[in-house]
């Protein structure tokens, strides 16, 4: 869509964790009661030492269900997120402030789902393996060029090798 954000990927900043702590604190204030544990989770590149990103806080919240979370949809657009329906069956998923100038990406995630258990997985295997997280940086500036102006493109075209570390992930364990 042409008033979506481009893709670009830029080298690691060490203040994305800091700007995840402050949103996080955001989040936990406003959708507290619909936080299980009060899980919040800095997720995606920008949660990896080190790895190259699109500047842009990827966050996961774990909520009971979908249908209880629901009226914290409300709340957050108080607070700039911009609901979309993207993966409508497995979360709700927002971008801050808007799909064109892109800060932040909220996952409201039912705690526990496969979802939710592989995106932490990919994370915390990327942490482990800088040697893997090269290898997924050089894909993503490769990709970022390739679908500059497509999203969903770039995002699906990770896919297999996302598949693939979360296999050595689990033959790891």
């Amino acid at each position: 869509m042409a008033s979506d954000a481009q893709v670009h990927i830029v080298p690691y900043d060490p203040n994305w964790p800091i700007r995840f702590e402050a949103e996080r604190q955001v989040l936990l204030s406003s959708i507290g009661p619909w936080l299980v544990g009060g899980a919040v989770e800095h997720i995606g590149s920008t949660a990896v030492p080190g790895l190259d990103a699109k500047p842009v806080i990827d966050i996961m919240a774990g909520v009971e269900s979908l249908d209880a979370a629901r009226p914290a949809l409300t709340v957050l657009e108080r607070h700039q997120y911009c609901y979309a329906p993207y993966r409508t069956e497995v979360m709700h998923w927002f971008c801050k402030p808007s799909p064109a100038q892109r800060t932040h990406h909220l996952h409201l995630v039912p705690i526990g789902n496969p979802l939710w258990i592989e995106r932490l997985a990919f994370r915390d295997y990327l942490r482990a393996h800088p040697d893997v997280a090269d290898e997924y940086a050089a894909l993503k500036r490769r990709l970022a060029e390739t679908h500059r102006f497509d999203r969903e493109a770039y995002t699906n075209a990770k896919a297999p090798f996302v598949q693939r570390v979360l296999a050595q992930q689990i033959q790891s364990r």
